[in-house]
């Protein structure tokens, strides 16, 4: 394809006449199956290359290759027949589902899956289970395809190129939704990791990686370091994934073929269901790049996988448990958590960062700009770094403020890693600085923070915050936030006045 810069612009326009597609979000999840398929049939073409004896998971008759493709020798499937193939033969069978005759006599048996199967054969059936199928109208759908096919993935500034689209595909994904899930910005997950400093040999996992920002932006900068063929295999084997949602499961299995992982260790499951004390030393990572879903609310069934101390009803403090159970000794994790963890001060947040100052040192904590994932949310967030090697000491606090000329970020103009130069700057020569009396890099002793401050984070906050119009929920969540965090300040000095007055 010569235009890829127009790639998902063609793509929309052809599905805006569908009248089975209602939205972006399904319009993105229509494109989202027929690339994964195209994108797995070129990785079997290199498989088969490789290893003669190889054969595909999908009977021969639903690979793309026969199928798909388009030969313009007239006979390529399109209208009633393509719809008719794709919604009672390809579906069902990659979902698992035999073909069947009016007798009963299987036509096409559907993919199985056991315990043995390779996980580059699996991942057909877990990508399929739950993905659907749109469009109503044939020869929209065979448009669609061939824009798709159009694609040259052997080739390798194509494909590289391609994989620069993919970015722009994922961003149109970025919501709030209901549970506090959205994707995290590049600049982001790009400063995290380049922070975090990955090594050959290493592991990193993210038990909920969305669409596999971090997991990319671990291997962008892994790349690196890669100069042998051992190095090569460290790299494919260097990540862990897990994913709750189908859909963002599939977009991250495509992420991970695209970026040569021929084996991708992403799985489709709730990281939130095992008993954390039933994890051993093989269940534990060299590094940890995560942000969790926040906002949202777990079952009791799901909490009593978790000590009673450290149960909580918040989804984003229940995975920074199994965090803290999953790092190795020695190891490090960057972790953006909502400023309510920080000031917290019910049971489970407290238990948790008494375990987090106790058990691991908590060496930096980088305040971010509100609205660092505008427009889908205006809850401010942060970064926590920490590893698993001694208790905390002390703990640095970092704000990082606006950029010159900015007032906020927004979808047109989003965080870039240039904007993160200030933290970078610091991060090896730190230093407290005041702006206006006003902290803005301090470090506080683990006693200050657990005997005078009553383990409150929340230190080196923005002080300044101009008034901004925000959505109904979004106003409920900071009121609730601002609420939360002078509940928590009260107490603290109302506990410390009674101290004193019983001494």
């Amino acid at each position: 394809m010569s235009n890829l810069s127009g790639f998902v612009k063609k793509l929309r326009d052809i599905m805006r006449n569908d009248a089975g597609i209602n939205g972006d979000a399904q319009r993105i999840e229509q494109i989202a199956w027929i690339l994964f398929l195209k994108v797995y049939d070129a990785k079997e073409q290199d498989w088969e290359l490789e290893d003669e004896s190889y054969t595909s998971i999908i009977p021969e008759k639903l690979r793309w290759s026969n199928w798909a493709h388009d030969d313009r020798s007239g006979n390529a499937l399109t209208g009633e027949k393509l719809l008719n193939f794709v919604n009672n033969t390809l579906f069902p069978v990659l979902k698992g589902k035999d073909l069947k005759d009016a007798s009963g006599k299987i036509l096409i048996e559907g993919i199985k899956v056991s315990a043995e199967t390779p996980i580059k054969k699996a991942i057909v059936r877990t990508t399929f289970a739950d993905a659907n199928q749109y469009m109503k109208d044939g020869v929209l759908l065979r448009e669609v395809i061939n824009v798709i096919d159009a694609l040259n993935l052997s080739d390798y500034e194509e494909s590289h190129a391609f994989g620069e689209i993919y970015e722009s595909i994922l961003k149109e994904l970025q919501s709030a939704g209901s549970s506090g899930e959205f994707y995290t910005p590049r600049a982001v997950t790009d400063f995290m990791a380049q922070t975090i400093r990955p090594k050959i040999g290493e592991r990193m996992a993210d038990f909920a990686c969305g669409t596999g920002g971090f997991l990319t932006s671990w291997l962008k900068e892994l790349s690196q370091e890669v100069s042998s063929a051992a190095d090569v295999t460290a790299y494919g084997n260097s990540v862990y994934g897990i994913e709750k949602k189908q859909f963002p499961y599939m977009l991250c299995i495509t992420n991970m073929l695209l970026h040569d992982l021929n084996v991708p260790q992403v799985f489709h499951g709730n990281a939130l269901t095992h008993n954390v004390l039933d994890y051993t030393a093989k269940d534990q990572f060299d590094v940890i790049l995560m942000n969790p879903p926040y906002g949202g609310n777990e079952k009791a069934d799901v909490k009593s996988h978790f000590p009673d101390d450290l149960a909580s009803s918040e989804t984003a403090d229940l995975f920074m448990a199994v965090i803290m159970y999953r790092l190795k000794q020695n190891g490090r994790a960057a972790v953006i958590l909502p400023d309510g963890f920080l000031f917290g001060t019910d049971n489970a947040k407290l238990n948790l960062k008494k375990k987090l100052l106790a058990e691991f040192n908590l060496h930096t904590i980088v305040r971010l700009p509100a609205s660092v994932f505008a427009p889908y949310t205006s809850i401010t967030t942060n970064i926590l770094f920490f590893d698993r090697t001694q208790p905390t000491k002390e703990t640095w606090f970092y704000r990082l403020d606006m950029p010159e000329g900015y007032k906020h970020f927004s979808k047109t103009k989003p965080m870039k890693i240039e904007h993160f130069a200030p933290v970078i700057n610091w991060w090896n020569k730190r230093e407290e600085i005041s702006v206006d009396g006003f902290d803005k890099a301090k470090k506080f002793s683990a006693r200050e923070l657990a005997e005078e401050l009553g383990f409150n984070l929340d230190q080196c906050g923005f002080p300044h915050a101009e008034e901004e119009i925000l959505e109904p929920m979004d106003l409920i969540l900071r009121y609730q936030e601002k609420r939360a965090s002078l509940n928590a300040e009260i107490d603290r000095v109302l506990a410390e006045i009674s101290q004193k007055l019983n001494a």
